[in-house]
């Protein structure tokens, strides 16, 4: 029970952070978005323009980099999931109803820890797949 709560409180804290990380990450790109056409159109200095720009593709750049809405949904969905689990657990019901119900539960959370890993371990490589050469294998 207290390797099941130590986990949840990880991706509970997890996901609220990956949240926080990317709606700010998107504020600022809708706010920095909407500066580019009237930096344009003001009396600046092309650079100016073209740095407001170049900020906005290097963000664009962070938010794929570290994946945040991405590890967002995947936290949430491991801390729900172990939550559903201990509340079966604790009230004794469907896989929880019977003398082995501890086994169960660590079983069951085991798998959810193994399924989360799985999970974030296939957005990581789908992310950095390169194009492979001629004559190379992907």
């Amino acid at each position: 029970m207290a390797r099941l709560d130590d986990q949840f409180g990880w991706y509970d804290r997890k996901a609220v952070r990956a949240q926080r990380a990317f709606r700010i990450l998107k504020l600022a790109q809708l706010a920095i978005g909407a500066a580019v056409p009237v930096v344009a159109g003001l009396d600046y200095p092309p650079y100016v323009t073209a740095t407001v720009s170049a900020v906005l593709v290097v963000s664009e750049g962070v938010q794929q980099l570290y994946q945040w809405q991405t590890n967002r949904v995947l936290y949430r969905r491991a801390a729900e999931a172990l939550k559903r689990e201990k509340y079966l657990y604790l009230a004794g019901v469907g896989e929880y109803a019977g003398p082995d119900a501890a086994q169960r539960l660590a079983t069951r959370i085991e798998l959810i820890f193994l399924d989360e890993h799985a999970k974030w371990t296939e957005t990581r490589d789908a992310g950095s797949k390169t194009r492979a050469l001629p004559g190379e294998q992907a």
